[in-house]
């Protein structure tokens, strides 16, 4: 099914194909880069009732697209977040946890997201990525991968909890105007896992 976007769409996914182009240049930086997972979630992803036919899964609207090319994007920056603080020596355990974690859990969401883009007749490897104000800029990467094991803790949390908070408000976004099963399914287990999360970090930074 090709999914014909309208210029408004069009635009957005433009706007985040030039964002994740700066970020896959940073990437090539880090130490160990990989793709393998998002924020900490453990998502089934697939959702939905039973009941529902084949066709209405499949359905998948230009607000769909956006967020599935966006959250892949957002997948991809956790882990080299993940990646730069846990190359650092002197990290606190529960920190080095925490990013294990992450990265644990997001290279099946990729892999199945990826698949959606394919079954929705879009080439997902160009258009992975999203909004500015969602992500990391490339100079918060470089202070985190710049800074000291004890300052790299820190300083991972924080800027964790800012893309925690980017992850819980896409997922709002197309919770409101998306309407593919999986979609909205792995949207709110964003939101219910991420801001779990966000608690916990808040803790271990003593907010």
């Amino acid at each position: 099914m090709k999914i014909q976007l309208t210029p408004r769409a069009a635009v957005r996914l433009a706007t985040i194909a030039a964002a994740s182009a700066g970020l896959l240049v940073l990437s090539g930086c880090a130490a160990g880069g990989g793709m393998d997972g998002m924020d900490g979630m453990d998502h089934s992803g697939t959702g939905g009732d039973p009941s529902q036919s084949a066709s209405e899964l499949a359905a998948a609207n230009e607000a769909d697209v956006a967020f599935t090319a966006g959250m892949i994007m957002h997948h991809q920056q956790a882990i080299e977040m993940a990646d730069l603080v846990l190359a650092k020596e002197g990290l606190a355990p529960e920190v080095a946890a925490l990013a294990e974690r992450i990265k644990a859990a997001q290279q099946p969401e990729i892999d199945r997201m990826e698949g959606w883009l394919e079954d929705w007749g879009q080439s997902g490897g160009g258009m992975a990525g999203m909004d500015h104000s969602t992500m990391m800029s490339a100079d918060d990467l470089a202070a985190l991968e710049a800074a000291s094991g004890p300052e790299a803790g820190p300083l991972f949390l924080e800027q964790m909890i800012v893309h925690h908070e980017g992850a819980v408000a896409m997922a709002e976004e197309v919770l409101a105007e998306g309407e593919n099963a999986d979609v909205l399914a792995l949207a709110e287990a964003v939101i219910a896992d991420q801001t779990e999360e966000i608690a916990e970090m808040r803790e271990m930074l003593g907010q």
